[in-house]
């Protein structure tokens, strides 16, 4: 890339939106419908770059044609596929969800305790849920939600994050 194209092209980054659609007007000779910072000053260097040094070769502009026709572009849908938007049961397969258990949490039915402002907090740990002071919850964070009165990562308020873990 020439010095001056290099210049322009880091003025480019530096330069407003506004700046950026009045810019692509004088080197497209067009106006551009997008306010999109990152999109114009890429599109404007190219332009840029292409005008300095010469835009694709010959050759290369008929290998993307050849590549163009060849790409298989749907306009429209098959005319072979159903109209409405149920798929066809032959090919519907159904796999029932079963939710991956955390390996940080002990087995259900193991009773988790905490000394937590002088109050030592124990919270069962259930097939779903967590149960603390009589109620379910879904998550560990929910519970030391109800403990604290703010927001917390359970497993770090419980202890169970190891070392590392960000979750």
């Amino acid at each position: 890339m020439k010095p001056n194209i290099a210049v322009e092209v880091k003025a480019l980054k530096r330069m407003t939106v506004t700046e950026l659609r009045e810019k692509y007007l004088d080197v497209f000779g067009e106006e551009t419908r997008s306010r999109h910072k990152d999109f114009l000053w890429k599109r404007i260097a190219w332009r840029l770059q292409a005008l300095a040094e010469g835009d694709l070769s010959e050759r290369a502009r008929r290998r993307a044609e050849e590549l163009a026709n060849d790409a298989d572009v749907r306009v429209r849908t098959p005319s072979d596929i159903p109209v409405n938007d149920s798929p066809a049961p032959e090919r519907t397969v159904v796999y029932p969800f079963a939710p991956s258990k955390d390996r940080r949490l002990p087995m259900p039915g193991s009773v988790l305790t905490r000394e937590y402002r002088g109050e030592t907090i124990r919270i069962t740990i259930l097939d779903k849920g967590f149960e603390y002071d009589g109620q379910v919850y879904r998550s560990l964070s929910a519970v030391a939600k109800a403990v604290t009165g703010s927001h917390w990562n359970g497993y770090h308020f419980f202890g169970l994050a190891k070392k590392g873990d960000r979750g």
